[in-house]
């Protein structure tokens, strides 16, 4: 009786499965990402005693836009459909007499009866069709509990601090990858998957994900206050945070992120705001803005005042002014001078002439040496030279002029250092050795006391 009943059982499922199949899908809810296709069987369908797990050859399945089809066979991806239209089928195990020739498909369903027989009039197969939600899923609202750390970078003022902000928005992913999703996230699902099944972990990992996407925000030099108008920057930022989690393991991508409001603390705020306004006074014209404004309030405070009196107020003003050592003009002065060579750089060397500037002054030349430097070389401080003991040279005097008593060289009729006549017939005496001139010309000795060399007439000029 049990081997009568697996005959009947296996030619009647297999000619209740001979016929076509059409699968569809009715639209999918927002809140679906997974759901089974359904056969359409009405109540004029012969088709109501098929299998439910079994696809027939030729079977039609549509696919409607944002919509994404897999065929699964015995726990497998087996086909993937993600245009618009029909799909048909036909590469099935289970053969039907209505596709493809009689002569192929008769022989081929009467081996199916024989297969199924072996397994007890069941069919040994498992095939179902997927269809799933590739479209926008919108409205996953985030907070933060805790404050999230960003870096507040200005390269203008080289700012760079951390501070804690909270922040609160929207965000929206879709599925890109349904193979993946599939296969790592929801499987052989009976009905429908659901987003309440895994959108407590995807919140999660969007939460941490923020501080690392905030620090590739700062990077850009996009200012947490700016974050509301830069949300396709911090959905790039996220995907990229993301991308190991998100996409390549599950098969899913951040769309588009909406922050409603960032906030931060009061003294964070208070101190961005410190350090701004204490990097405009680099600049500066800018602090001699702010040095004649202040001024300007002094004057008309000072003014105003009644007790002290104007002049009493006005002195202590003069006063405060001087101690701070700066005035408003070199302000100015200091600004100028760096808007030029801001605008006229050195190039290679030498500034050539350019329309409305002025090239900067040349460098100062090298300062010489303290000291004399002797024939061999040794720059010395004394008298004598450290390196060989020959005594210091006495300076060239001018040729053709002469020494007066007082030690003064001239040239013309009267001495520039105590106005004394030149003596008549005074000469200028000068050792040809070591330079040295003697104080009264007219008496010079009779040997160098510098060298000890004998003056002669060679050392008369």
């Amino acid at each position: 009786m049990g081997l009568i009943k697996a005959a009947i059982g296996a030619a009647g499922g297999v000619l209740a499965d001979q016929w076509k199949e059409y699968f569809y899908c009715e639209a999918i809810d927002k809140d679906i990402l997974v759901v089974k296709g359904q056969k359409r069987t009405g109540g004029r369908s012969s088709n109501t005693k098929g299998s439910d797990n079994i696809i027939s050859s030729g079977s039609i399945i549509a696919v409607a836009d944002g919509q994404c089809m897999i065929i699964v066979e015995q726990g497998k991806v087996a086909e993937l459909c993600a245009e618009p239209g029909e799909f048909i089928y036909d590469a099935s195990t289970e053969p039907s007499i209505f596709h493809g020739k009689l002569s192929q498909t008769i022989p081929a369903v009467f081996r199916n009866i024989g297969k199924r027989f072996t397994f007890g009039g069941e069919p040994p197969k498992d095939q179902r069709v997927y269809y799933f939600n590739t479209k926008e899923l919108v409205d996953n609202r985030f907070g933060t509990t805790n404050p999230v750390p960003f870096r507040v970078v200005d390269r203008n003022i080289g700012l760079d601090i951390d501070i804690a902000i909270r922040c609160n928005g929207v965000y929206s992913y879709k599925v890109v990858d349904p193979m993946l999703f599939y296969t790592n996230v929801c499987g052989n699902v009976e009905a429908a998957y659901g987003r309440d099944q895994v959108d407590s972990q995807l919140k999660s990992e969007f939460l941490t994900a923020l501080q690392p996407a905030f620090a590739r925000i700062s990077e850009m030099g996009i200012r947490y206050s700016a974050l509301p108008g830069h949300a396709m920057e911090l959905a790039d930022a996220m995907n990229e945070v993301l991308t190991k989690k998100w996409s390549d393991l599950r098969g899913l991508a951040i769309v588009s992120v909406g922050v409603n409001s960032v906030s931060a603390s009061k003294e964070d705020e208070d101190l961005i705001k410190q350090l701004q306004r204490g990097a405009v006074m680099r600049d500066p014209t800018m602090a001699a803005a702010q040095l004649t404004a202040a001024q300007s309030d002094a004057m008309r405070a000072a003014a105003s005042n009644t007790s002290a009196g104007p002049a009493m107020a006005f002195m202590g003003m003069n006063m405060a002014g001087a101690a701070g050592g700066m005035n408003a003009g070199q302000l100015f002065q200091m600004g100028q001078q760096q808007q030029q060579q801001q605008q006229y750089p050195p190039q290679g060397g030498g500034y050539p002439p350019q329309q409305g500037g002025y090239p900067p002054q040349a460098p100062p030349p090298p300062a010489a040496p303290a000291g004399w430097q002797c024939a061999c070389g040794a720059v010395n401080q004394g008298k004598f030279c450290q390196g060989c003991g020959q005594p210091q040279p006495a300076p060239p005097a001018p040729q053709g002029g002469w020494q007066c008593a007082c030690g003064a060289v001239n040239q013309g009729k009267f001495c520039q250092g105590c106005g004394q006549a030149k003596p008549a017939g005074a000469a200028l005496y000068r050792c040809d050795k070591c330079g040295w001139t003697p104080p009264d010309p007219a008496n010079p000795p009779r040997f160098c006391p510098e060298c000890g060399d004998v003056f002669d007439a060679n050392d008369a000029k």
